[in-house]
């Protein structure tokens, strides 16, 4: 075998604390009052958590992820699954426990976009843009830049129009679909004649969303006040959170 020299042992070793050092880790919280089932799909192949797991009440997992990982992050309720992980949610179900598919609508989505180098920018937001059913926070912490809070405190399950409620066998409304499941129009889903950000306005159930959780997307055009970008941050996503 050939020897390594010193000199490229401590080249490797750097090389090796600094993919370390710029990894990224998540930590995932639950603050409901109830099992969420986190589910994870990766926009590159790399699921996080093993793409899903149980999270009980007030217990918070870690996760890690490498640099250049994308991908979103929800919250499933109402979960059954066997021994072999087979079953289906309520709410947010994605077929298995370890998700290697989006989440049903209507479902909070957390979606993140990680540097690629330690020194770039972390782009992440909560969108409502596919529904709600569970209240998600982002924070961020340790970073550098923007690195503004992101998410929806408020229950819009207690606040869904009778026209977008998503209602279980027992008559309490477990989630709030988008105007565009709902209806299924270019106005309310910016396709066709309202697919730009010049013809494709806020509607009044999109400021529904808005008014409730400032922070987070409520239409597919609505960056300006929902992306948020950081430098060199770790997270906590928070389940249910009881403030911003």
């Amino acid at each position: 075998m050939m020897a390594i020299s010193s000199k490229l042992f401590h080249l490797l070793l750097l090389s090796s604390l600094g993919t370390l050092a710029s990894a990224t880790v998540f930590t995932v919280l639950n603050q409901c009052p109830y099992t969420v089932w986190p589910g994870f799909l990766s926009g590159n192949g790399l699921n996080l958590g093993d793409g899903g797991f149980s999270l009980a009440p007030s217990k918070s997992v870690q996760l890690t992820s490498p640099t250049g990982w994308s991908g979103r992050i929800w919250g499933r309720t109402g979960c059954h699954f066997d021994a072999s992980g087979n079953g289906k949610c309520l709410t947010g179900d994605c077929g298995s426990l370890k998700c290697s598919l989006s989440g049903q609508t209507p479902a909070t989505l957390a979606e993140f976009t990680i540097a690629s180098s330690p020194s770039g920018m972390d782009f992440y937001d909560v969108s409502l843009v596919d529904g709600y059913n569970v209240g998600i926070s982002v924070k961020a912490t340790g970073g550098t830049g923007d690195c503004q809070y992101a998410g929806c405190v408020a229950d819009l399950n207690r606040h869904c129009p009778p026209e977008l409620q998503v209602v279980s066998d027992s008559g309490s409304v477990v989630a709030c679909k988008s105007a565009c499941a709902a209806f299924n129009t270019d106005e309310f889903c910016c396709t066709g004649g309202h697919s730009s950000p010049q013809t494709c306005s806020p509607t009044r159930y999109s400021e529904i969303f808005k008014n409730s959780c400032p922070t987070a997307y409520s239409y597919a055009y609505d960056d300006a006040s929902s992306i948020r970008t950081c430098s060199g941050s770790d997270y906590l996503l928070t389940f249910c959170p009881t403030n911003s």
